[in-house]
């Protein structure tokens, strides 16, 4: 297994950074096997979504409604309503995983692979990357 880690900065709002450029650069001397996708923080999460047509402002809509950003969390340390940032990962999974044939992501046309990052108190995450060869 090859593995290596990428630093993303999120900055101070909730957002869904597209991570697919450096999923296909990791993978593209490869030949075929799985690309594990992991972020080890107990506040984000990893997804696959179309994104640019509105479907990652629509996630981050969803989660607001889902997980209101208000005094409800009994996690309460950092900003107002920091408690919900640490259930996202419970609906957000921390990790995916892609098939990789010919050195390629078997991604449909319109996936992208996606770190959903909710908590404005951390600006920069880690994303570890792994390929598993077939």
């Amino acid at each position: 297994m090859r593995s290596d880690t990428i630093t993303v900065r999120t900055g101070g709002e909730p957002t869904v950074h597209d991570l697919t450029g450096d999923c296909e650069r990791f993978v593209a001397d490869e030949e075929d096997g799985l690309l594990h996708v992991f972020v080890p923080h107990a506040t984000a999460g990893v997804a696959i979504l179309e994104t640019g047509a509105g479907s990652d402002d629509d996630l981050l809509r969803l989660l607001d409604d889902l997980l209101p950003r208000d005094d409800r969390w009994r996690h309460r340390h950092g900003s107002p309503g920091h408690g919900r940032d640490h259930v996202l990962p419970a609906l957000v999974a921390p990790s995916i995983t892609v098939p990789v044939l010919g050195g390629r992501l078997q991604l449909g046309t319109w996936q992208s692979i996606c770190l959903v990052d909710t908590n404005v108190d951390n600006a920069e995450r880690t994303v570890r990357l792994s390929f598993l060869a077939g």
